[in-house]
């Protein structure tokens, strides 16, 4: 069984970083999804796509799938670079500013 090993990209929602520290373990689905013919509803026989555990660290994620003979594929993240600005947000509505304050 093939697992996925990477680190959780962040709330699109959000400029924050919550909750992208961490490394995920998770298991590729092995049997395809049924269709129940009355509801309509999707279901699998297959428990383990269920399962999404989390590590601190990407090598403790290794190590659990080589202690437990995990066949995994990692995936690094795409790292972003920082906007930081001199003088910060404050910028913004400085008297002194060097561009017109457009909207």
């Amino acid at each position: 069984m093939i697992a996925r090993i990477y680190q959780p990209a962040r709330n699109a929602m959000t400029s924050g970083t919550a909750n992208t520290k961490t490394w995920v373990l998770e298991f590729a689905q092995a049997s395809s999804r049924d269709i129940d013919p009355l509801m309509g509803w999707t279901g699998s026989d297959d428990t383990q796509s269920q399962v999404k555990m989390t590590f601190a660290s990407k090598e403790a994620a290794l190590d659990y799938a080589k202690d437990h003979g995990i066949e995994v594929q990692v995936t690094d993240p795409h790292k972003r670079k920082p906007n930081i600005r001199a003088r910060g947000y404050g910028e913004n509505f400085a008297p002194d500013r060097r561009a017109p304050w457009t909207h």
